[in-house]
């Protein structure tokens, strides 16, 4: 038999950071894998959008009302608004402000819940039901994955603000909120270019 090697010290690591927050987070970067699959997801729906709008005589199909312009509206509204509040939270979360992320997030918890309600009224107004033809199920289809999006980050928000509330918090928790602000401002500007296209796209064609 061999006699065992004998290790040798190559490097100290006591003088690395225990952990890191934004591009130096491995999970900062699992989050914008996560914006590119799923933005991908929201092209491939408005392309087909498109290309149902491109290939039918009338858009809408006779019968088929405009989608109204009021809880539409004010959804919009509202998702542009939220971004104030979740920019300063992320301000936060890099400053490692604690009682200025705990409050945020809270705060942030709320304006999602509120926002589903004129989705909801959204849903009610919509028009043509999802089975009565192509237009109405891409139409159904866009507003469906956005608001998944929606509830999806309203989930993680709750989790991360009843953590925050109940546990202490380290510098990875401090990450978790920077990467859950990064995604809300995600769903909000992916939003504008799928309103364009079911609200005002029909009306300017």
């Amino acid at each position: 038999m061999t006699a065992p090697r004998e290790f040798e010290l190559v490097g100290d690591l006591k003088s690395l950071p225990v952990s890191e927050t934004g591009a130096r987070h491995l999970v900062w970067w699992g989050n914008i894998g996560f914006m590119v699959i799923e933005g991908t997801g929201f092209l491939l729906a408005a392309a087909a959008y498109l290309y149902l709008m491109t290939q039918a005589p009338a858009w809408p199909p006779k019968g088929d009302p405009l989608p109204g312009l009021t809880w539409s509206g004010v959804l919009t509204a509202m998702l542009l608004l939220s971004e104030i509040p979740n920019l300063w939270v992320l301000r936060c979360a890099r400053a490692k402000k604690l009682a200025g992320v705990r409050w945020g997030v809270l705060a942030m918890a709320v304006i999602g819940v509120l926002i589903l309600i004129p989705r909801g009224l959204e849903f009610a107004t919509i028009g043509p039901p999802w089975y009565a033809d192509g237009y109405g199920s891409i139409l159904w289809a866009l507003l469906i994955l956005h608001t998944t999006h929606i509830v999806t980050d309203l989930g993680d928000t709750i989790v991360i603000s009843a953590w925050l509330f109940t546990h202490h918090v380290d510098d990875d928790r401090f990450a978790d909120v920077e990467d859950n602000s990064n995604y809300w401002t995600f769903v909000v500007l992916v939003w504008v270019p799928i309103y364009a296209l079911i609200y005002w796209a029909p009306r300017l064609a």
